[in-house]
């Protein structure tokens, strides 16, 4: 497939002056939905990967070829403009490097990569981070397993939340210089640190989980942020109706009863019905 449009899309917002609230995706069906809402781009994030392949927490336990895979069958559905959280390039420098290199195949328009200390190692009851130094050097491999200079990797901190604002501007900036696209920063939760941050930085900045004084799209967008995430409540929410929905079910409700279930009408559109019916009067006689 190609995936050239979706990345000069993506491009474009970095390089705008307005700040966007991505569509939290999971698969097939809510990329299509959120596109056909006007969503400009869809967030896949790791957290919501492993819940939905795997069933299981947020602690690193996906591998890379279960998280490419679904980030290509989201793809695959539709045009929506992909961001994926590839959390920690689920290894060392040469991991991230690969995970660069199978995340594009998997037509991601743009990728995160983070410097937390992952998996949790032995022994530890806090969350830690690698080194600036290591940082950077998986910047770099990352940059060097890009083919396609559309795609747009991001340099990713929790530092402001795990040893403050001072050391999360330093690793912003040593990630800028080592030639990143963008810069995401989560914890942050002051205007006053946002602020700091941006006077800082040149790069575009995505924030991860914004609320409370940070939730102004045009303060944001006047700081350089371009990506501001509210959160994966659809996930959540999938879950909730898929539960309650088989809850009246298993307690005696007659189908014909169920609340919040989707119309005929939708599940041809998001399933994209016309479209195989088209084709199956083209192909199949």
């Amino acid at each position: 497939m190609h995936w050239t449009d979706r990345r000069t899309r993506f491009r474009a917002l970095l390089a705008g002056e307005r700040c966007i609230h991505p569509g939290s995706v999971f698969d097939p069906i809510s990329a299509r939905i959120a596109e056909d809402l006007g969503f400009e781009i869809g967030m896949f994030a790791g957290s919501v990967a492993s819940m939905t392949v795997l069933g299981a927490p947020d602690l690193i336990v996906l591998t890379l070829s279960e998280f490419a895979g679904q980030a290509y069958r989201i793809n695959r559905a539709g045009g929506l403009p992909l961001m994926v959280d590839a959390d920690h390039g689920y290894g060392n420098a040469l991991n991230a490097r690969r995970t660069v290199e199978e995340l594009e195949t998997a037509g991601v328009c743009g990728l995160s990569l983070e410097d937390t200390d992952l998996p949790t190692p032995y022994g530890t009851t806090a969350p830690r981070l690698i080194s600036i130094d290591e940082g950077v050097a998986k910047m770099k491999a990352a940059l060097g397993g890009r083919q396609d200079p559309a795609l747009c990797i991001a340099g990713r901190t929790s530092a402001i939340t795990i040893t403050g604002l001072e050391d999360a501007i330093a690793r912003g900036r040593a990630y800028q210089a080592a030639g990143v696209d963008a810069l995401f920063f989560v914890g942050v939760r002051t205007r006053a640190e946002l602020d700091a941050i941006s006077e800082a930085t040149t790069l575009p900045i995505i924030l991860g989980g914004v609320s409370g004084d940070l939730t102004d799209l045009a303060y944001l967008g006047a700081r350089r942020v371009r990506i501001a995430l509210q959160g994966h409540q659809p996930f959540a929410a999938a879950v909730k109706a898929v539960y309650d929905t088989l809850k009246a079910l298993r307690d005696g409700t007659q189908p014909s009863k169920l609340q919040g279930v989707a119309s005929p009408e939708l599940m041809k559109k998001v399933t994209r019905d016309a479209d195989y019916a088209r084709w199956t009067r083209e192909f199949l006689g």
